[in-house]
């Protein structure tokens, strides 16, 4: 069974670890989603890198919320919180632009 609890623990005793690790992947994936809907690549692709960063994202929006249930507010926290959903926005943008431009240009020829 998952215990929260020893969870949140983990994240909050290893917070320099994970953000260390999710800042640059959040920015990584998204960076590679955008790069592969604007040379329109297969819409496989695109899933792929974009729900790997999804999973990012929700990994760091549940990091930064465990140190907002202690009572942790900071301004990291905050700059977290907002790059995680920026990268989420970023990425759905992306899968919605790779998907009407194909249409666009598909039905244009």
């Amino acid at each position: 069974m998952l215990d929260w609890n020893s969870l949140a623990e983990i994240s909050r005793a290893n917070c320099v670890g994970i953000c260390a690790f999710l800042v640059p992947a959040n920015l990584l994936t998204t960076l590679l989603t955008i790069i592969l809907a604007g040379f329109c690549r297969p819409w496989y692709q695109i899933w792929q890198v974009a729900g790997l960063a999804c999973i990012f994202a929700f990994v760091m929006m549940l990091h930064v919320y465990s140190w907002f249930v202690v009572g942790v507010v900071m301004a990291p926290s905050y700059i977290l919180l907002w790059l995680a959903i920026i990268c989420l926005f970023c990425n759905v943008g992306a899968i919605l632009f790779r998907r009407l431009y194909w249409q666009a240009t598909s039905l244009g020829n």
